[in-house]
């Protein structure tokens, strides 16, 4: 471990759970800058395990390393070389294309792999679609989903029910989620929607029943329909979640159907296709890559990053998918990792700080990566304490944060008016709390234990690019 020394009042890490943000005027005395060791230990943090690396932009020195080789899952960290990787491969003009064809007397819905087109998007094509056969009415309608490869589940192990880790295939609808809500006096009332501002039409394709007692929401999926079982004690009188989609062919195909039918054309049941045969007659694009990938940095969209980088490899598969990305990263000179999925939902990815950090800091990272992060990301846990806003002295911090049980990221820049500029990467990971509770939804003493990670975070940061303390000669009685 090594470290500059550095100017910086970290009032927040005398007792861990603290919110004061750090001070950043100058103050007659200041004390020593405590190491990133007493950090770690301060932050009360169990068992966990730092990686940190902040690299000066300006001159590529080393201006923080805690561990920089240990390799720890990333996290949704592992989104920014998604962004990285999809950019390089596909070129900032890719767009995503739903497609209506026509082939004989037969209608096909073919799916791009368009992550960000909800029910208002399929709405408009289906009044397009309308308006284009005129008075023809198809005898088959068939829906493609073989764009991407199908992916069952993200992340399998995660509790069942968990609205960001759905199914993955080239037709993508409301993020591959279905809108729930209850309301339950006697009996409980419930509903099923493909849910977006505008509309939000029933899903026939997805039925879900209320069974006594507690427990695990249950899910069972048969050709193209899927059942949910849920429990009645985990629901109150009346609310609303969101629940995955596994088969998301059968969702778009239905809810296009019913959208197809309110503007006027009457579409038969909903088939798979196996391939996109005809000629279009309708198409729906998605915004350019880089404001879909903005948008799946500020939301952390799993099933986006995915997407994009299946798009990117052209791989067969998601495991396939992710080495290929791995591969991509050996390639740039910034280090080897073992990537499992490209979301960061997987808990088998393993990267290093040092080499996360050492991809970030590349002149090309920087100028595609910064302007698609978010500006203090730690406020959204920390609030006005968390120091990132590049105000009053503090740095701003432009970074992608990232979340498991026991698992704590954060990876992107951090500049100071006067001081420094640094790409860094912070890893933080409890991997025996994290392994004990896999697929769980924050355990007891999870929340907590993150919001310390991310005051660790925060300080190291800060450190990294606070100004060098000045030479202060001994006092004259000396």
């Amino acid at each position: 471990m090594m470290m500059k020394r550095r100017t910086l009042l970290l009032s927040g890490l005398a007792a861990a759970t603290s919110l004061a943000a750090p001070a950043w005027a100058d103050r007659p005395r200041r004390r020593p800058l405590p190491s990133p060791a007493e950090m770690l230990e301060r932050a009360r943090l169990g068992a966990a395990d730092l990686g940190f690396v902040a690299l000066d932009l300006r001159t590529g020195a080393v201006e923080m390393s805690v561990r920089p080789d240990l390799m720890l899952p990333p996290a949704s960290t592992l989104k920014t070389v998604t962004v990285l990787y999809a950019l390089e491969r596909l070129g900032t003009g890719h767009r995503f294309s739903t497609r209506v064809l026509r082939d004989g007397d037969t209608l096909v819905l073919a799916g791009g792999g368009d992550p960000t087109l909800d029910t208002d998007g399929l709405a408009a094509l289906a009044q397009d679609t309308a308006r284009a056969v005129g008075d023809w009415r198809p005898a088959r309608f068939l829906v493609w989903g073989g764009a991407l490869p199908h992916v069952e589940e993200i992340a399998p192990g995660q509790a069942a029910h968990l609205a960001y880790n759905p199914a993955v295939s080239g037709m993508i609808l409301n993020f591959n989620r279905v809108h729930l809500g209850w309301r339950c006096e006697t009996d409980c009332a419930l509903s099923l929607e493909a849910r977006a501002s505008g509309h939000s039409p029933r899903a026939y394709s997805i039925a879900a029943a209320v069974r006594p007692g507690g427990g695990a929401y249950l899910h069972e999926a048969s050709g193209g329909r899927e059942r949910w079982d849920i429990p009645r004690r985990g629901l109150s009188a009346r609310g609303t979640r969101w629940l995955p989609v596994r088969r998301p062919e059968a969702y778009a195909g239905d809810v296009f159907q019913t959208l197809a039918r309110a503007a006027g054309l009457a579409l038969p049941a909903p088939e798979l296709a196996e391939a996109p045969l005809g000629t279009e007659i309708a198409r729906r694009d998605s915004e350019p890559l880089p404001a879909i990938l903005r948008g799946m940095l500020k939301h952390s969209t799993n099933l986006t990053a995915e997407v994009v980088g299946l798009a990117a490899s052209g791989a067969a598969g998601q495991v396939a998918s992710a080495q290929a990305m791995a591969g991509w990263l050996a390639e740039t000179g910034a280090g080897t990792a073992q990537l499992a999925d490209h979301s960061g939902l997987s808990a088998a990815n393993r990267i290093s700080a040092g080499v996360l950090a050492r991809l970030l800091a590349r002149p090309a990272a920087r100028e595609a990566l910064r302007p698609l992060l978010n500006a203090d990301p730690l406020r959204d846990v920390l609030g006005k304490d968390a120091g990132g806003s590049g105000a009053g002295g503090a740095p701003l911090v432009e970074a992608k944060t990232g979340t498991l049980n026991f698992v704590s990221c954060l990876a992107g820049y951090a500049t100071l008016p006067q001081g420094s500029e640094v790409a860094f990467a912070a890893l933080v990971v409890d991997e025996n709390r994290r392994a004990a509770t896999e697929g769980q939804d924050w355990p007891e003493g999870s929340l907590a234990w993150v919001k310390r990670a991310k005051l660790l975070q925060r300080d190291l940061v800060a450190a990294s690019v606070a100004a060098p303390e000045p030479f202060s000669p001994l006092p004259p009685e000396i």
